[in-house]
């Protein structure tokens, strides 16, 4: 196993020459791994196993009783994982000890013949680099110190060509997969900052979805629209003033009748399918916006504000999105990952994608993607990591309409 040393700011894990033999014959990784070496745990990587378990081989890691494994997996050392955004390990990261490359896998314990890598970065200097990168930008720190406070198009366009400077450097030019996508979504939390002058969780730049969906797609409302219910003065104004698209993957708008309390709308269009006791406790201030997938509803809280789903086959009450402005948010994120797929053919690392996508929308709303219960039916079920997260649905593929 791996032993520790704590610098100013990280605990290091390092090596003695004994402890790399037989295993790391590359000299490069061998003075890397005996000087500098590995942190335990930062935002997207985690090596806090070698600690414990220090270097082992897939082939150990797996048993591989039958000789099932690809030749070039079996001794490849397991260092690591790419964590989600949920803080559990998702991929874990090999090591050649021959050439120094760093690849990730999945361990399929039942399939291991099934098992294969995709490249992570050329040498753990490189991988090193890369996730500190990453890791500051998230934490607007570091080399990204200076985007703290600016927000919009501009920020956005300035910190991907920065991140993607670090990569490209990296890698002669072409990233892999797993960086160039934290390269141009990541970056997409910088467009809306904390809400100062609307009221609500966001400030959103003047005409965002206009100019995503176009001005004919987006909906409007009047007062006369509203109910009485729903009486929170953010929330109306941002109705009226800035609006919702009519249709967005996972997502349409109700716009053939006047809003309605979730109630009335049970007893008028599901007259007869659920009772009063069904119904969520607060359901006659639950303004419905229209649905997300067809059993579905998407309603506000008239009151605060609050975005919810409400599932008719299991009755649940979930949080949904913070507010009608962190709604608008990830509904222009998910069109702007759409376009920047198109480009990028970011959805050939699907499930990297998909985690990239759930860090960007926690990034701006946490209640998004925080599984921690809010209602008497919620069971820490978040829809919207859950849609980025099906890949047969095929909603982040360019082509998705």
């Amino acid at each position: 196993m791996g032993t520790t040393r704590t610098t100013t700011a990280t605990t290091m894990i390092t090596f003695t020459e004994d402890q790399l033999d037989p295993y790391i014959t590359h000299a490069p990784t061998r003075r890397w791994l005996t000087g500098p070496g590995l942190p335990g745990d930062g935002g997207l990587l985690t090596f806090a196993a070698l600690r414990t378990d220090g270097l082992r081989t897939v082939r150990d890691s797996t048993g591989d009783p039958d000789g099932r494994l690809a030749a070039e997996l079996r001794d490849r050392l397991v260092i690591g994982g790419i964590l989600g955004v949920d803080g559990q390990e998702r991929e874990s990261v090999l090591l050649d000890g021959a050439t120094g490359e760093i690849s990730t896998t999945y361990f399929l314990h039942d399939h291991p013949d099934l098992m294969d890598t995709h490249p992570l970065a050329p040498s753990l200097e490189k991988l090193l680099r890369f996730a500190t990168a990453a890791d500051e930008l998230a934490a607007l720190r570091g080399q990204f110190a200076s985007y703290a406070g600016r927000l919009g198009p501009k920020a956005v366009a300035e910190a991907t060509r920065q991140l993607l400077a670090v990569f490209e450097e990296g890698t002669g030019g072409d990233p892999d997969p797993f960086w160039k996508i934290a390269a141009v979504v990541r970056p997409l939390a910088l467009m809306a900052g904390p809400g100062t002058t609307s009221g609500l969780a966001l400030d959103l730049p003047v005409r965002l979805l206009d100019d995503e969906f176009g001005a004919g797609d987006i909906v409007r409302f009047e007062d006369v629209d509203f109910p009485r219910a729903l009486s929170h003065a953010p929330t109306r104004r941002f109705l009226r003033e800035v609006g919702l698209p009519e249709e967005a993957v996972w997502f349409h708008l109700e716009t053939d009748i006047p809003l309605q309390t979730l109630a009335g709308y049970c007893a008028d269009a599901r007259e007869g399918v659920f009772t009063a006791e069904q119904l969520p406790a607060r359901a006659d201030r639950l303004i419905r916006l229209g649905h997300l997938l067809e059993d579905t509803s998407l309603v506000v809280d008239g009151a605060t504000g609050a975005v919810f789903s409400w599932s008719e086959p299991d009755l649940a009450l979930r949080p949904l999105n913070a507010d009608l402005s962190t709604l608008a948010f990830t509904l222009w994120l998910i069109r702007r990952e759409r376009a920047l797929d198109e480009v990028y053919e970011l959805t050939e690392a699907y499930d990297q994608l998909a985690d990239a996508m759930s860090r960007t929308l926690a990034a701006v709303d946490p209640v998004a993607c925080d599984p921690t219960p809010h209602t008497p039916t919620d069971d820490g079920r978040r829809y919207w990591p859950l849609m980025f997260e099906d890949e047969a649905g095929g909603g982040l593929h360019a082509d998705a309409d």
